[in-house]
Order: C-alpha cells, then structure tokens, then sequence
C-alpha cells in the first residue's frame, strides 16, 4: 500500500516535535541543578549564548542557504525579533518557577500550551479547529491534571508562573508558520535566540543578577543546557513549519513521563504512580490526532 506524502510528513513532524519535547525537560531538569547557585537572569543568558550553537551550525551547512547567498536579513524581520522578546519573558518565568516547583510539576503546568496553541492558531493562523482537536487536547488535559492531582493547599502564585511560560511558548510555535517558505529554520532561530540572548543580558544588568561561576563542572552542565535548549527550539520550530501547531500540540503531553523520569533519578521527586491513569489519557489524546490525520490524508 502506497504512504500518503503528507500522512508521511505529519508523522515526521511529530517525532521531531516530541523530540523537541524530551529536550525541553532535559534543559529543566539541568535548570533546576542550577537554580540554587545561579540567578533566573543568568542561567537565561548560558541558555541562549550556547543555543545559539545548535542553529549557527544547521545554518552554516545549508547548501540552498549557501547557493541562495547566506542572506540573513529576512522580509518578517520584526516578527522573528518580537518572538525572541516573548521567548525570554517564557524562558525566566519558567526557570523561576523550577526554584520553587518540583521539576515535573513545573513541567505539566507548562502543558497548558496545548489550549493556547490551539485557540491562537483560530485569530493567527485563520485555522478552522474541530471537535477532535479540542477533544484531544481536552482528553490530554484530563490526563495531566490527574497525574499532577493538584491540591487547594499546595496551589501558590508560583504555579502560574508556568502557566504564563506556556502562553509565551505557544505563540512563538504559531507564529513560527508565519514566516516566508523559503526562510531557513535556523535562520529564524537565530533571530529568536540573539534576541532572546540580548534581552537577558539587559535584563540581567538592569538587576545585578550576576556570579562568578562556582564550579569548574557547572560550564559542562550550562553548556548542556544551552545545546538541549538550542536544539529544542530547532526541532519545535521544523516541525511546527512541517505541520499545524494545533494538530501537534496534544503530543506536548508526552513530555510528562520524561519529566517524572528525570524528576525522579536527579531529585527524587516523583513516584511513577502517579503516572497512570492520567498518561494513558496522554497517550490517548495523541492517538486520537493520529487517526484523524491519518483519515484525512485519506480522503485527500
């Protein structure tokens, strides 16, 4: 039986999208080791000077980016900038929120991307989103809150620090399709993180939040942390170009069991009990995409 191309493309598009995702915990769990020896503003800036890495690399040997020139001044300039200024406010909230939150709850709240992903790509991508969708993401929802099982007396205001980073995160995955085909992925995630990068900097002159390095290791682990950051924000930007944010953002539930596992082997801070029934929702919600991009691709 013939593979349907854009089946074929949107698959792909999630396992880079949930590769983006496992990445994403590893740069937290790596944040959270540091965040009692380094301020939020700080590990921001070893984020993004060594994420820049990642994307200067991919771009450099891009032969259409060579045979085109290597022009770096893009038409949606503006927008690849405000995308850096939204991406830093996201990425301090949810390193603030790593100092006083376990690492798995932090990371679940975060999941709340998937709700803003889909009702943003309504005004900004002019998407007409159906009852599956929503229901996925609904189903996925469920999922999380009944593994994180929240509790009146633990809620503080550092929970909605999380929240507030996954708003930030979600638009920059909508708007990221924004931009002109022919514009290299990691041209725009250049863009993304210089700004980023000069708006910690600032942020972080402005504040005085700066120490010396304490340790000779802690440049292994701010180093690892900026190339995980740097290469999840690569594939989260491919494969939101490759296939709608809304038809991907369920699959950010899959981040959850990674963050447990690595909550679980670094900080000891979560039994994988408390996985089920809740991921099996998860799992369920992105399933239930699959199949329907699976019948529409054939029906197309």
């Amino acid at each position: 039986m013939t593979r349907n191309p854009l089946f074929t493309s949107f698959a792909v598009a999630v396992l880079i999208y949930v590769g983006a995702i496992v990445l994403y915990d590893v740069m937290g769990a790596v944040v959270k080791h540091l965040s009692d020896r380094y301020s939020t503003q700080q590990l921001t800036i070893y984020r993004n000077l060594f994420g820049l890495i990642p994307a200067a690399v991919m771009l450099w040997t891009s032969r259409d980016w060579a045979a085109a020139g290597r022009p770096v001044v893009i038409r949606q300039w503006p927008l690849a900038l405000l995308r850096g200024v939204i991406g830093v406010g996201a990425q301090m909230t949810f390193y603030l929120s790593l100092l006083y939150l376990d690492l798995a709850t932090a990371a679940t709240l975060v999941f709340a991307a998937p709700f803003f992903i889909t009702a943003l790509s309504v005004p900004i991508l002019r998407h007409h989103i159906g009852a599956i969708r929503w229901t996925a993401v609904g189903i996925g929802f469920v999922g999380v809150v009944l593994i994180v099982r929240p509790e009146v007396s633990a809620v503080t205001w550092y929970a909605v620090l999380p929240v507030i980073a996954a708003c930030g995160y979600a638009t920059t995955s909508v708007t990221s399709k924004l931009f002109d085909a022919e514009v290299p992925t990691p041209l725009i995630n250049l863009y993304y993180t210089l700004t980023a990068l000069a708006g910690s900097v600032l942020f972080t002159l402005f504040t005085g939040s700066f120490s010396a390095i304490a340790f000779a290791s802690d440049w292994v682990w701010l180093l690892g942390m900026g190339l995980a950051g740097g290469c999840a924000a690569l594939c989260m930007t491919t494969a939101n170009r490759l296939a709608d944010p809304s038809s991907l953002s369920p699959f950010q539930y899959f981040g959850v069991p990674s963050s447990f596992l690595l909550g679980w082997v670094f900080f000891a801070e979560a039994p994988f009990a408390t996985l089920f029934p809740g991921v099996l929702l998860i799992v369920g919600g992105g399933l239930l995409i699959v199949w329907r991009e699976r019948r529409l691709s054939q029906a197309g």
